[in-house]
């Protein structure tokens, strides 16, 4: 053929020496075979490896252990601490008056005006009950190990407020209340059942539960004087967990009668508490902290970083907290801070709160441990990092800057400890340079204190605080740049072996390896032993300084793997250059395709990230590539507009489905709709193949011996496709009428799905006819598993797959010329092994490609592997329905696997098609796969909503997954593709004997 090959023409010695390469054919493909078996293992254990590398790299805990917790140095102002959270309370809707003008927290809002102080406590994402919880009692925010534990457990213990304290007293959620409680010798709680968190009620009463168990607990002190005692004591701290607001406002939404009227029960509850207490004490030594966890988001969620997740009330008061402060003027000017959740300083107050008046002090939720350790004298907790707002606090001038000082002195000691483990495992440690000198800062302080000059000390801590907060970073990513430049390099070895493997076996260059052997430069082979020798002691080097750095053991795996690619790189030498030399040897025009058709395989690969995160782009993408792909048949094959037409109107059918939500409506209807739909599409198919027989196009794609193995097979496959869509009315009809599932349906179901999966074996091997018996073959249990919507999806993919092997064969068609056949001359130069395949070129490189969109829009088209659609349970109560986990799960995975299934066999008939190496095609699209894992190996977060995380790891690990992924689908469907035949090939053969 003639053409370009991957980096050009085909060279002149593969055209004047076809002999000589078909000799040693035998050899060379079993040398190749061999290679790529090693190749496809080695690629399992790197991308194995590599994709543990994301949790060193970027969820590390920040939790240390070993520092010694800081004193307070003056006497508190509170003996005591009631701390009261309203679990999913928004600040708008806790601040706001209602419809008539009344405010729904009337007893705080006048703690705000008369008793206290207030502002909003800005949550970091992900903004979910633990994290806000941990970073509310502990100071810190949330270990990102806890999402292995779906934030129940604590993967590493940490310290809190209530450690700390002398007793802790708490009531509330199960969910919550343990997780600092359970290990606590000094606490009493308790907890009601899950079942109390009902969402089909009002879940109001939950909070009475917590206050009532308080007052009970109250009451029974009057008769135990242990208990009794325990109360009077010092250092003590109260815990109110309030849940009403967050499972109403999952259940009926935050603008629902229901949460609003639950934002008065928790204000009536924060005024008994303060009644009661105050009553009980009666010595005005107990302080006071109203705050919330996270916000609700108006569908009822909560998670990620929006203002209304982010954004929840703090009021405090009682002891030790200031009186309001109020102001000639609210407005303030943007200092350039930022918070957690990025809001700055200046954010105004709405008129609608009727607090514009009243000094507002926005705070860090971080920041309420230490101001809730202060209050009552308690050291800080040892990890939190929370910054003393020291405008709630009622402290004299030495006061404060001895409680400025505390709260510096434990960030810092996080410091030096992290610092001290670093230094002592590293051959070459590079310390935070800024506070090198700390000791002689704190010394300065030290003496500003005895000198009484409060403000420029409380100035130094807080810039020596900042430092510390500052080097605690450093330290926690001080690996960072290092891994990250590893696992980067490591990827970049492997595509680029992956690249020369596909150019010294599959492409023009290969035929010249036997030459090149023989015209070896001298020292050649000693300069490769050298290389070897250098890898290997470069990998014992690095083990070894990574040893005596008691670096973790994946470490050394990463390093080694790494050198070791790079190594086979540079092995490779001779060959490097001699590829150099034929790109330099090009012309300019040449040169310039090769990088033209390079930029547009990257902006495509770059397509295919940006659709992981906006599933529509594939609707633009199809719409375009219709009219676009249209015009080329109109232009190019202009006898048959049809063709254009069918094309144009499929891309645009397709790309209606991803303009569909994720959460698949149930439709009975459109799911049978979709099997009479099927079984249009092969009658509509076999008629296609059996009309024209004169047509010398269908030459390409139809089986020129039409000898089939079991007659009227395609009525029979059409009949179990109209079966099954029977079957999903009865059996859908049946369950809802009796919600059960009879035992002789789920029979007929199984057998239905099994039977047709067999019937493509028996089918002719033509490229329509196979592939026209696959479609029927997977239509059933496709049908059967599916609820909605997606059913038609199944027809819509096919008509696409369709029209990708019509313009297949009209690229084809055009460059064979009109008679294909009479060409296979000039193709057998071309051959390079025994399976009649020829030499990969540059233009082949759109298969690979276009497979990639398509196996993406399988995986999108009507959702994917994390959305509710794909894991929508009844999809498999046509089969069984008593819970069963692992065959449930195996039926919805098998559900997902058959548009997978459906696309890679159509790839591999295109690949026998235009007669491309499988294997070589399989390797280009592993090359495609990693240069986007790289991309998303950028893009993992370890901040943000649960889903926000939880997605850039998925895509990550669902890429990295590939290279075995796509290996497995490859082996099923080889099944059905292994015996396709290839009309003009066949026919050719005929013509040669």
């Amino acid at each position: 053929m003639a053409g370009a090959g991957i980096l050009g023409a085909d060279s002149e010695l593969s055209q004047h020496h076809p002999q000589k390469r078909r000799r040693s054919g035998r050899w060379w493909e079993l040398q190749v075979r061999r290679r790529e078996r090693w190749l496809v293992a080695l690629g399992i254990v790197l991308h194995a490896v590599y994709m543990l590398s994301i949790f060193d790299i970027y969820f590390k805990t920040p939790i240390i252990h070993g520092m010694d917790p800081v004193p307070q140095r003056f006497t508190p102002p509170a003996k005591r601490l009631v701390l009261l959270v309203a679990d999913g309370l928004r600040a708008d809707k806790f601040f706001e008056p209602d419809s008539e003008g009344r405010f729904r927290a009337p007893f705080l809002r006048s703690v705000i005006r008369e008793k206290g102080r207030w502002g909003i406590s800005h949550a970091r994402p992900p903004t979910e009950s633990r994290p806000g919880h941990v970073s509310i009692i502990a100071g810190f925010y949330e270990d990102p190990s806890a999402v292995t534990k779906g934030w129940k457990a604590n993967p590493v213990e940490f310290d809190s407020v209530f450690n700390r304290s002398r007793h802790t007293f708490a009531f509330g959620s199960p969910d919550i209340v343990p997780i600092f409680c359970l290990n606590v010798p000094h606490s009493s709680w308790n907890t009601y059942p899950h079942e109390f968190e009902d969402f089909a009620s009002d879940a109001a009463f939950l909070d009475h539960w917590s206050f009532d168990q308080f007052h009970s607990l109250l009451n029974r002190s009057y008769n135990d004087p242990k208990l009794k005692q325990l109360l009077l004591q010092d250092n003590l701290v109260v815990f109110l967990h309030l849940l009403g607001c967050d499972t109403n406002g999952h259940a009926h939404r935050p603008y629902s009668s229901i949460y609003l009227n639950n934002v008065k029960v928790v204000d009536h509850i924060a005024e008994s508490v303060y009644s009661l207490v105050e009553s009980y004490f009666n010595d005005n030594q107990t302080a006071y902290i109203f705050t919330a966890d996270h916000g609700m988001s108006d569908k009822g969620s909560h998670g990620d970083g929006h203002p209304s997740n982010t954004d929840t009330p703090l009021v405090a008061w009682g002891a030790g907290i200031r009186s309001p402060k109020w102001l000639l003027h609210s407005s303030q000017s943007d200092d350039g801070f930022r918070f957690v959740d990025d809001h700055g300083h200046d954010l105004p107050t709405p008129v609608e709160w009727g607090l514009t008046g009243i000094e507002r002090v926005d705070v860090n939720q971080a920041d309420i441990a230490p101001l809730m350790a202060t209050l009552i004298g308690l050291p800080c907790p040892v990890n939190s990092v929370g910054n003393l707002p020291l405008d709630y606090l009622r402290l004299d001038k030495a006061d404060e800057v001895e409680a400025a000082l505390a709260n510096t002195k434990q960030i810092l000691n996080q410091f030096l400890r992290k610092s001290y483990l670093k230094q002592l495992n590293s051959l070459h440690f590079r310390p935070y340079k800024p506070l090198m000198n700390y000791s002689s800062i704190l010394s300065e302080i030290e003496d500003l204190i005895s000198e009484r000059n409060f403000e420029a000390a409380m100035k130094s801590s807080t810039k020596l605080r900042s430092l510390a907060l500052t080097g605690l970073h450093y330290f926690q990513t001080y690996d960072w740049l290092m891994l990250m430049t590893v696992i980067t390099l490591g990827y970049i070895g492997w595509m680029v072996n992956l690249i020369l493997h596909v150019l010294q076996s599959y492409t023009y260059l290969s035929a010249n390896i036997s030459l090149r052997k023989q015209k070896v430069a001298p020292g050649t082979e000693s300069t490769i032993k050298r290389v070897h020798l250098g890898g290997c002691l470069l990998i014992c080097l690095l083990s070894t300084i990574m040893y005596l750095e008691n670096a973790p053991l994946l470490y050394h795996a990463y390093f080694a793997m790494t050198v070791f690619l790079w190594t086979q790189i540079f092995s490779n030498v001779p060959f490097l250059k001699a590829v150099w030399r034929d790109i330099a040897s090009r012309k300019l025009g040449s040169s310039m395709k090769l990088l033209c058709i390079s930029a547009l395989s990257i902006f495509i690969l770059e397509f295919l990230v940006s659709s992981f995160s906006e599933r529509k782009l594939y609707t633009w993408c199809f719409l375009t590539v219709g009219i676009v792909v249209a015009l080329f048949i109109f232009l190019c094959r202009p006898g048959r507009p049809f063709m254009a037409i069918y094309i144009w109107m499929a891309c645009w059918f397709i790309s209606t489905f991803t303009l569909m939500p994720a959460e698949i409506p149930d439709n009975t209807n459109l799911v049978i709709f979709s099997g009479a739909l099927a079984v249009l599409i092969g009658m509509a198919a076999r008629w296609y193949g059996s009309s024209n027989k004169c047509d010398k196009f269908l030459l390409f794609f139809t089986q020129h011996d039409r000898r089939t193995r079991i007659p009227l097979l395609f009525q029979f496959q059409a009949f179990l496709v109209v079966s099954s869509s029977g079957m999903i009315w009865l059996s859908t009809s049946h369950r809802s009428r009796e919600k059960e599932l009879m035992m002789a349906h789920q029979l007929i179901n199984w057998s239905l799905a099994g039977i047709s999966l067999l019937m493509p074996l028996f089918s002719p091997c033509g490229l329509l006819e196979r592939l026209t018996s696959i479609f029927l073959g997977l239509a059933p249990p496709f049908l059967l598993l599916s609820i909605g919507y997606e059913a038609l999806f199944y027809s819509a993919l096919s008509l696409v797959l369709m029209g990708w092997i019509l313009v297949e064969c009209a690229i084809l068609n055009l460059t064979e010329g009109k008679d294909a056949p009479g060409h296979i001359e000039s193709l057998e130069v071309t051959t390079i092994n025994n399976n009649d395949e020829r030499n990969l070129q540059l233009f082949d490189l759109r298969i690979p490609l276009i497979f990639m969109v398509l196996f993406n829009v399988a995986f999108f088209g009507t959702g994917n592997f994390a959305s509710i659609a794909s894991f929508e349970i009844s999809s498999v109560y046509r089969f069984i329905t008593v819970f069963s986990p692992f065959l449930m799960a195996a039926l919805l995975i098998f559900k997902l696997f058959i548009p997978f299934m459906l696309v890679i066999c159509v790839f591999v008939a295109i690949t026998k098609l235009v007669r491309l190496p499988r294997l070589g095609c399989y390797f280009l699209v592993i090359l495609f796969s990693d240069v986007m894992t790289i991309h998303f190996f950028f893009l993992v977060r370890n901040t943000g909503s649960w889903m926000e995380i939880g997605n850039s790891i998925s895509h990550f690990g669902i890429m990295s997954a590939q290279v075995v992924f796509i290996l497995i689908l490859f082996a099923l469907t080889n099944i059905y593709t292994r015996d396709i035949e290839i009309g003009y090939l066949q026919l050719a053969s005929q013509k040669v004997i």
